[in-house]
């Protein structure tokens, strides 16, 4: 016994060095990508935070203050019109983003003429810088000369000052989200539908199952993961909108469609408040990780093959 598992023995010592060699080759590779992210990303995280519990003006002296900055951003009353417009554009986007993006994909999943030309001009604006889609539509919605108002002139309806308007600033900036950012989430989808098993349809059709029951029964079960992906992402992306607030509406009119990312902006660029500005940062990601946490426990109930 004691001679056969000698050779063994000594080939696992001789392993050994390699296995060492080996991983230190592996953490040499990780490296640049590791210190990257400790002084890019996991050191300003740090130093915001503690910002965050100080009065830090851009120029002068900082002082620690605890937890001021937090007391004073929850009584602030702009902060809770902030918040509220936050939800609102978070609640117009992501359902229409989501359905729309859906019944396109829905569409496109069947072969049709000029098929792929339609993917790519519906994918188009999400590869299209963000800054330069928001001129675009902030002139197609423009009161006195824009497209918008020139297709309604056609049908006799009288133009629509959009962005100066309390109650169309905000449904007009959802809709250029919605617009840019719909492609991802039709190829997401486009993605999920082609892992639907055909021969499921199939034995549908035999039972005499219509086209809505197929979808219900069937196709939303199986891509709902993808669903519970796209949702997480698409109210991420809500909750940090503010190239479309800053180059439309710049906030306004009123502060009707400012969000919380441009109330940052304006607290750390405008007024210099770092301190503050810095826990309103802090104070949206746990807002944006509650909501995660939250999805994360429902999918449970409405995400096929989860446990």
């Amino acid at each position: 016994m004691n001679v056969d598992t000698q050779p063994e023995q000594n080939q696992t010592k001789r392993r050994k060095p390699f296995f060492k060699q080996d991983t230190l080759a592996g953490w040499l590779f990780l490296s640049p990508m590791l210190i990257g992210f400790t002084v890019f990303m996991f050191v300003p995280i740090g130093f915001a935070f503690y910002m965050s519990f100080t009065d830090w003006p851009l120029l002068g002296q900082s002082e620690f203050i605890g937890t001021a900055n937090y007391r004073a951003i929850v009584q602030d009353p702009e902060f809770q019109q902030v918040m509220g417009n936050t939800i609102l554009f978070t609640a117009g986007l992501v359902p229409f983003n989501i359905l729309l993006a859906l019944g396109l994909a829905l569409l496109l999943r069947h072969p049709l003429p000029l098929m792929g030309m339609f993917r790519t001009i519906v994918f188009v604006p999400v590869v299209t810088t963000l800054v330069v889609w928001a001129i675009v539509w902030r002139y197609m919605f423009a009161t006195d000369y824009g497209f918008i108002n020139s297709i309604l002139g056609w049908v006799g309806v009288e133009p629509q000052a959009w962005l100066y308007s309390k109650d169309l600033a905000m449904p007009a900036v959802i809709i250029t989200s919605v617009l840019k950012n719909v492609g991802l989430n039709m190829v997401l989808f486009l993605a999920a539908l082609q892992m639907v098993p055909k021969n499921l349809y199939e034995a549908a059709r035999i039972d005499g199952a219509g086209s809505w029951r197929q979808f219900q029964n069937i196709t939303l079960p199986i891509i709902s993961p993808t669903v519970f992906l796209a949702t997480i992402i698409t109210i991420i992306g809500a909750m940090k909108i503010f190239a479309q607030i800053f180059v439309m509406t710049r906030g306004g009119p009123e502060s009707s469609t400012k969000v919380i990312v441009y109330y940052i902006w304006e607290k750390a660029f405008r007024l210099f408040d770092m301190g503050y500005a810095s826990a309103a940062a802090f104070i949206l990601f746990f807002l944006i990780f509650a909501f995660t946490l939250i999805q994360w426990w429902l999918r449970k109930r409405w995400v096929y093959n989860e446990d």
